[in-house]
């Protein structure tokens, strides 16, 4: 059985066989654990360690890992010999899910295409847009991320993932995220078949102006431009609504979901669409299958999506996540927001982030300027590795160069993991205020490292 006790190799295998890179990151920020059981929001090593997870697999377990009433679905489903993927065929299952999907949405999105993952949505989105507007072009914003194939990578806003893989889609156009101006000229040719866009962005949880959604509805509008909310992971309650474009009020003529909607088990994604626009790509019997995905439609994702809405309905998760979340933002606020290097606590429901600065004071600012000269953001990664490693938290820093820790934790979290959060952060930014000492020698090992990694690459271009 591949998961049979015995000698754990699991990063000789990944340094022979997968990406060695990956590997090597991981044991240079000492992220290097064995994990053997997953249960809820926490991971548990082979010591036995318990690891609160707040990057929860970058926002799938939104419910936590192996929830009990998935598992039970899909152990049924697995025991029902269930004709799967049959393709000349209607699943059952699909319909049903699809169903369940659109009662949640505005009553004008009710079509369903179902893939395997977000980055697979983007790229449905894409061809659905050109073939329902005629036109060519699609607009996306600056420190966007929409996926990593080529025709999604086209939509991103950052270079680290785009360097190296060009040339990209014809036709993609970038605007800065709260810019109305910006878009506004974007959209005065009337070519641009849509707007592509996270209401939240993932990379630095960068929220909307209050206005910017009803205007962005309203532009969209005006020039004959679909407007597509990339919901893959604000979606499903992760925010403290359904929708993360709930709390504008704005209703699109596309969503993308993913990540959270099979409860982590099985891989699925989905595009939600107005039927006319489903109308324009299925136009003729002879194009039933003129786009798919042979997966897409499997019966475990399904029913892992069937079991994870009721799971989120039964334990009410959005009201949870708007509640938890809020808490945990509000006691970030109150115990590390006095701290110099703190900018700002922002986000909402279970999607947060905590931006650092600068600091003012001149022992403090020694420091920085060290770490900046090795990397731009390392002083997130002096904040993340000890509550890493000290305070068993794992999170992640918003980005590449990001001066942004995101905290992605499962919606329903106790109040004693919400209290180890706090506690963690507070300790931890209070000993990155005190210079020199034990967090600051880590951040000269982490420069050093940063400052040998360039000298390599230079080396090896060279």
């Amino acid at each position: 059985m591949p998961f049979s006790k015995g000698v754990d190799n699991r990063f000789e295998l990944h340094e022979a066989y997968l990406n060695a890179q990956l590997v090597r990151l991981l044991k240079t920020i000492g992220f290097d654990r064995h994990y053997v059981r997953a249960e809820g929001p926490y991971l548990f090593d082979e010591a036995g360690d318990k690891y609160l997870d707040c990057l929860s697999g970058y926002g799938v377990f939104t419910m936590g890992r192996n929830h009990p009433k998935i598992k039970k679905a899909l152990v049924e489903a697995l025991a029902a010999d269930l004709p799967s993927m049959v393709q000349m065929d209607c699943s059952l299952l699909a319909g049903q899910l699809a169903e369940k999907l659109v009662s949640y949405l505005p009553s004008d999105l009710n079509k369903v295409f179902f893939c395997n993952s977000g980055t697979e949505a983007v790229e449905a989105v894409i061809k659905f847009a050109r073939a329902a507007t005629g036109r060519p072009k699609i607009i996306y914003c600056d420190h966007a991320f929409h996926g990593l194939t080529c025709g999604a990578l086209s939509l991103n806003g950052d270079e680290i993932f785009r360097d190296g893989f060009g040339p990209f889609l014809g036709g993609c156009e970038a605007v800065s995220f709260n810019n109305l101006e910006a878009l506004e000229r974007a959209l005065q040719g009337k070519d641009a078949a849509c707007f592509v866009v996270e209401p939240i962005q993932g990379k630095g949880v960068n929220l909307p102006d209050e206005n910017y959604f009803s205007e962005v509805r309203r532009l969209c509008d005006r020039y004959g431009t679909l407007l597509c909310m990339d919901e893959v992971q604000t979606g499903l309650g992760r925010t403290g609504k359904f929708l993360a474009g709930d709390h504008w009020g704005v209703e699109p003529d596309l969503v993308t979901l993913a990540k959270a909607l099979s409860g982590g088990f099985i891989p699925v994604g989905a595009v939600v669409a107005k039927k006319w626009i489903f109308a324009k790509v299925f136009d003729r019997m002879d194009k039933a299958v003129v786009h798919g995905s042979t997966f897409g439609k499997n019966s475990l994702a399904m029913t892992a999506g069937l079991a994870a809405l009721e799971v989120m309905k039964e334990e009410n998760l959005i009201a949870q996540s708007a509640e938890n979340g809020q808490k945990i933002k509000e006691g970030l606020e109150r115990r590390i927001g006095k701290y110099e290097c703190v900018r700002e606590v922002r986000g909402l429901g279970m999607m947060l982030g905590i931006e650092f600065g600068p600091p003012k004071s001149f022992t403090l600012k020694a420091g920085w300027k060290l770490l900046e000269k090795a990397n731009k953001g390392l002083f997130c990664q002096m904040i993340t590795i000890p509550l890493f490693k000290k305070h068993r938290i794992l999170c992640q820093v918003a980005g590449h160069n990001s001066y942004v820790i995101k905290l992605l934790p499962a919606l329903n979290l106790s109040q004693n993991d919400i209290a180890w959060i706090l506690d963690s952060f507070e300790e931890t930014v209070a000993a990155a205020h005190h210079f020199p000492g034990a967090i600051w020698e880590l951040g000269t090992s982490l420069a050093s490292h940063a400052v040998s990694a360039r000298k390599e690459l230079r080396a090896h271009d060279g």
